[in-house]
């Protein structure tokens, strides 16, 4: 005769552990980090409204003075760092965009071949590589040469000479990084696509370039351009603004600048992220 076994006593211990509050400390530190975040998003939605405010308001104030400065900004962040982007939609276009047509060969769905290209390079991974890398070459600088002069008492001088640090060192970062991303997505777009065939045609898959970019041509609708460029101008204006905020937002003493210079790359990938999903959103209803 079977004797009926007891139930496992695992699933009364782990409700029982679950029940237990919180310990005291765990729950301050989750405090702390919200209000730290709400904080700093407090800070630099207020820095962005400002420079805005600037922007529209003093744009052609000294323009023999400011002006220059936009485009020595646009030399900084797009010229300068357009080989490395050559190189880097070399790498995109051999390894992501030829492998997908291939594979695309492969299954017998190369109709899709453009549609695919459109979704993955022109909306998604173009603007984001390229964001990034200005953020790595341009942005971590900019934090370093605004926490200097806030430390050194640059920004304070400007300030007794009468001169807005917001005009002088804030409007031009953020108009020429939003126009040199976008120059730069662009570039990185066109290599990706022509180095992506180069791959095809190597690995002598039957497609001939007039299907190939008339595929491309026909996925691409005039919303793809409209928000790539107000895409990548996003990505440039919230790098822009999150640096010169961690730079200028409190006086600095020279051993604080690493770690303002480490919390605005982690805010500006942050703020990226969050607004390359709300452009998902914008195609998910187009």
């Amino acid at each position: 005769m079977e004797t009926a076994s007891a139930p496992p006593a695992k699933p009364a211990l782990l409700q029982s552990v679950l029940a237990l509050p919180l310990p005291q400390s765990y729950l301050n530190f989750v405090g702390h980090q919200i209000f730290r975040l709400l904080q700093t998003m407090q800070g630099v939605g207020a820095f962005a409204l400002i420079t805005l405010g600037v922007t529209l308001t003093k744009f052609n104030a000294s323009w023999r003075v400011i002006h220059p400065l936009i485009r020595a900004q646009i030399d900084r962040a797009g010229v300068r760092l357009l080989p490395g982007i050559v190189l880097l939609g070399l790498a995109l276009g051999l390894v992501i965009v030829g492998q997908t047509v291939s594979l695309l060969q492969k299954v017998g769905a190369e109709q899709y071949a453009g549609t695919v290209m459109v979704t993955v390079l022109i909306r998604e991974l173009g603007p984001l590589a390229t964001a990034l890398v200005v953020l790595a070459r341009v942005g971590t600088a900019i934090v370093i040469e605004l926490g200097l002069s806030r430390a050194q008492g640059e920004v304070e001088a400007l300030e007794a000479l009468g001169i807005d640090p917001v005009h002088y060192l804030v409007m031009p970062r953020v108009i020429g990084l939003a126009a040199a991303i976008f120059s730069l997505t662009v570039y990185l777009i066109l290599v990706a696509v022509v180095s992506g065939y180069l791959f095809v045609f190597l690995q002598d898959v039957p497609l001939l370039p007039g299907d190939y970019f008339n595929q491309i041509a026909r996925a691409l609708a005039w919303e793809d351009f409209a928000l790539l460029g107000l895409k990548t101008a996003t990505f440039g204006a919230i790098i822009a603004t999150v640096t010169c905020y961690q730079g200028l937002a409190q006086r600095l003493r020279l051993e604080e600048v690493s770690d303002a210079t480490t919390r605005a790359v982690a805010q500006s990938v942050a703020g990226c992220v969050l607004a390359d999903a709300l452009f998902i959103l914008v195609y998910l209803f187009m």
